[in-house]
């Protein structure tokens, strides 16, 4: 085994380290992962959330037992390997061992650390951009027909897996045209390895047009409920804080691309950059959106920044380039990451505003970062829900509906009484049980929307009763409340059909018997 491989094999072990130790045992799950954790007992080509892959790793998880140790291995899996394909970025533009050394510093300690630490397709998606970068500079070094085919499959599984792929065609294709690798668009492999890859994601386009097309529905309602809040200056500022520590080493990417002899095949790079970075703005996109435009450029920039550092008087400079990325880490520790117990983060505020790290989808600031709130309350939901459960009459005619896919993932993953709650949020609305004939309802409801339930649900009930909340102050779901309604007076599962009628057809419809 070389040199090079054992300092790699050390990277990948400090990361996964790194992503186990960076989550406080006081956090849950997070809201997104008891869906995707879901969908593994709903296998299908496509999902109104997500396109297929994430299920299809959920799948693996469900078959390893749905530890919390399985669900974090897979964001750090493709975590590490990023670090791995950059390293081979870095080998295949001729860089040396510090040249790899530094790309690999520059990606470990970067804001991939907080997105690896959550089970959501954004890992694999980083993964999938960075991949297929690296098959387009083995194109272009080579010319050999083969790397198109494998760039195409590498798209498929980044478009099964976050259509937010798309956007680095958008910026790529245009930028060959500026260049003179514009020459590929007249050779045939190009047009056939397009087909190749138009193949490979044909079943979930066959999904969407099956299903109406839900992206675009779930775009719309993205656009006017979290988009709507995205500054677009604020989405630059944030990008400087992506990768603080890497800074000399993008920027010094993208002048050698535009300067540097060696560079001069592969400048398409330069513009796509600032193409795919106009396009975001443009759609206005979240900020973490463009993670993975960057770690290619970071390894441009760490061969060019090792060449420079070969003179006599700047090779003492190296140990500081190397330094530069982990000094940024070191105090992004204390307030980035969920390791924290939330009375520390409350005591800091201060500190958190300043970095926006307060700052939530609905544009407010909040006591606790999103994602941190997100993770608490979930084990007492599903906790309370089964106590109520078992207490009910008839618990296998009980039907449990949640008012978003957050309370009725983590009721499903945590529950002992075999619960598989629904709601008409997200792809829930997809996985009711009509099968089965419902007498009784346990409803939970998010706080802001409890107050009218039992006036407006318990005339269709014998009997009717709010039961327990969510007591965790620092949750999102902070005062949810379980309502009990035993013996229905009229066909709930009619009820059904009419509201999941009505919402699949993207009609807005008033929520569960009102």
């Amino acid at each position: 085994m070389t040199k090079k491989t054992l300092i790699l094999i050390a990277f990948i072990m400090l990361k996964f380290l790194l992503q186990y130790i960076l989550i406080s045992p006081v956090y849950d799950l997070q809201r997104d992962e008891y869906l995707h954790l879901d969908q593994a007992n709903h296998l299908a080509w496509g999902y109104l959330s997500v396109p297929p892959v994430t299920s299809w790793i959920s799948f693996v998880i469900k078959l390893l037992g749905n530890t919390v140790f399985w669900v974090k291995f897979f964001p750090a899996l493709f975590g590490a390997l990023t670090i791995a394909v950059v390293w081979k970025i870095i080998e295949e533009l001729d860089g040396n061992l510090f040249a790899q050394i530094l790309g690999a510093t520059c990606i470990l300690f970067s804001v991939l650390l907080r997105l690896n630490t959550l089970y959501q397709p954004n890992s694999l998606d980083v993964l999938c951009w960075t991949t297929f970068y690296l098959i387009v500079i083995k194109y272009l070094k080579t010319e050999k027909p083969k790397w198109l085919f494998i760039g195409a499959l590498v798209f498929a599984i980044g478009f099964l897996n976050k259509y937010n792929i798309v956007f680095l065609l958008i910026g790529l294709f245009p930028a060959i045209l500026i260049t003179q690798q514009r020459k590929i668009f007249a050779k045939k492999p190009l047009y056939m390895a397009i087909l190749f890859g138009s193949l490979l994601v044909l079943p979930n386009l066959v999904w969407q047009y099956q299903n109406n097309f839900p992206i675009i529905h779930h775009l719309k309602e993205l656009s006017e409920t979290q988009l709507v809040n995205v500054d677009r200056w604020g989405f630059l500022k944030t990008q400087l804080l992506f990768f603080t520590g890497s800074l000399t080493a993008i920027v010094s990417g993208l002048f050698a691309l535009l300067r540097y002899g060696r560079f001069k095949k592969y400048q398409l790079f330069f513009w796509a950059f600032f193409l795919t970075m106009i396009v975001f703005v443009y759609f206005k996109a979240k900020d973490y959106y463009a993670i993975g435009l960057y770690p290619v450029y970071i390894a441009f920039g760490a061969v060019y920044l090792a060449n420079i550092l070969e003179s006599r008087w700047s090779v003492y400079l190296k140990p500081i380039f190397i330094l530069i990325p982990i000094s940024f880490f070191i105090p992004m520790y204390n307030v980035a990451f969920p390791n924290k117990h939330p009375e520390y983060i409350l005591r800091n505020q201060e500190k958190y505003k300043a970095l926006g790290l307060l700052r939530w989808e609905d544009g407010k600031d909040h006591p606790l970062p999103q994602d941190f709130a997100d993770m608490l309350g979930w084990k007492e939901l599903a906790y309370k829900v089964d106590k109520v459960y078992s207490e009910i009459p008839a618990p296998e005619k009980t039907l449990v509906l949640c008012d978003n896919y957050g309370q009725a993932g983590a009721i499903n993953h945590y529950t002992k009484k075999g619960i598989r709650a629904v709601s008409f949020n997200g792809d829930y609305i997809n996985w009711f049980n009509l099968d089965q004939q419902y007498t009784n309802l346990i409803r939970v409801k998010n706080y802001s929307e409890k107050e009218n339930e039992l006036g407006e649900t318990s005339p269709y009930f014998h009997s009717a009763l709010a039961v327990d909340s969510i007591t965790n102050q620092f949750a999102r779901e902070y005062g949810t409340t379980i309502f009990s309604f035993v013996g229905a007076k009229v066909d709930i599962n009619e009820r059904l059909k009419d509201e999941i009628k009505e919402r699949s057809i993207a009609v807005p419809a008033f929520l569960f018997l009102r």
